[in-house]
């Protein structure tokens, strides 16, 4: 997923941890409910087994939501936030209702459905017939994870609590991106927490959907690189 920015970052000599997240990847599947804490401490233990003391943290949708829950548990580890497409409010009824329902639904049907209906939501229709390979990419990616993996991430994030308090205590540098045509957290999630954190940067990345580092990576290593060079300190 994140391959672009891995290359990018990399080639300035910062050190880049990406992580497979618990149920992804080539990570351990637990069934059941992944709450967005566990996901959190995860990263906490990889850290510490790691040695590294403070991070940059970055995250996407549910990933920008494990970087809310890692700043809510663990503040004094970070250095600076990167929050793209993504939103801090708790889960509706009607949201919790969706989300456990869908859970049920990869467990039986399995990804390749849903993979196919939510493409044109994750990548701009417009992206999909001009980069036909980064289409590709996503469909790849998300056929490719584990039903049951996704489908306790999903139980989890149906019971994600309310960040919009816990965002006014960020003291630290935070990057908010979101592309101009996201419909799963559209741009008023992205002025939301831009006004929630203090001093924090909003980039819009134009002719982008919910995927913009994949989309249009050229202008979100941009804004990524401007970000990390604003943080003092070796990184």
């Amino acid at each position: 997923m994140w391959s672009p920015q891995v290359q990018h970052v990399g080639r300035h000599g910062r050190r880049v941890i990406v992580p497979d997240l618990r149920g992804y990847g080539r990570s351990t599947v637990v069934p059941g409910k992944t709450p967005l804490r566990t996901f959190a401490q995860d990263i906490g233990g990889l850290l510490d087994h790691l040695g590294v003391e403070q991070i940059v943290l970055g995250g996407l949708s549910m990933g920008g939501q494990i970087v809310m829950e890692f700043h809510r548990l663990f503040p004094d580890r970070l250095r600076g936030l990167v929050l793209a497409d993504t939103t801090p409010q708790a889960e509706t009824e009607e949201g919790r209702r969706v989300r456990n329902a869908m859970a049920e639904r990869l467990l039986k049907e399995g990804m390749g459905g849903y993979a196919d209906e939510v493409l044109a939501k994750m990548v701009a229709p417009a992206n999909v017939r001009r980069f036909p390979a980064v289409a590709e990419h996503v469909l790849g990616m998300m056929r490719g994870t584990s039903a049951e993996g996704a489908a306790a991430a999903l139980r989890g994030r149906a019971e994600r609590p309310d960040y919009v308090a816990s965002l006014s205590r960020v003291h630290v540098p935070t990057l908010v991106l979101v592309g101009d045509e996201d419909e799963f957290t559209p741009l008023g999630d992205a002025r939301l927490m831009h006004r929630l954190i203090p001093d924090s940067t909003l980039v819009v990345v134009e002719g982008a959907a919910h995927m913009p580092n994949l989309e249009a990576p050229a202008g979100f290593n941009e804004a990524l690189s401007t970000f990390l060079d604003s943080i003092p300190g070796k990184q």
